[in-house]
């Protein structure tokens, strides 16, 4: 059965994203994640994710099929690539949580909107909150 990846909001050791990334590394491998997703696995959000840690979405997947916690496998990014820090996360969280809106994914944002039938949804101004609302975490008002 496909699935959606977990919200973008679960955090690990407070940041934001990461965790849904491990998770669409793991359901891509079982055969689990839905198909719209795999065109952007290792690149979009998952690529910026990987950039910011300073470590090669291809060593974060492979050592995440190894197994270990979310909180272990960002740990071991943090010696693998770079420690975040307080700010460093809060920077991360911010950038991520936004994206969508008033950017450069702004577009690809009322695209998927559109694909989606949420067009006329005003409330869905980011891409994290397109996804709940995709994935069926939220409905509409």
């Amino acid at each position: 059965m496909s699935q959606a990846p977990i919200s973008a909001f679960e955090p690990t050791k407070g940041m934001l994203y990461f965790a849904r990334m491990l998770d669409k590394i793991r359901k891509h491998a079982r055969g689990e994640l839905r198909e719209d997703f795999l065109g952007n696995i290792g690149v979009a959000l998952d690529g910026r994710c990987a950039d910011y840690l300073n470590v090669p979405y291809d060593k974060i997947r492979i050592r995440t099929l190894e197994g270990s916690s979310n909180e272990e496998i960002l740990e071991w990014c943090f010696s693998e690539g770079r420690t975040l820090d307080e700010s460093d996360i809060l920077i991360w969280n911010h950038f991520a949580s936004k994206l969508g809106w008033k950017d450069h994914v702004s577009d690809l944002l009322a695209t998927r909107k559109a694909e989606s039938g949420l067009s006329d949804c005003d409330e869905i101004t980011t891409m994290f909150e397109y996804f709940e609302y995709d994935e069926g975490r939220k409905s509409r008002s």
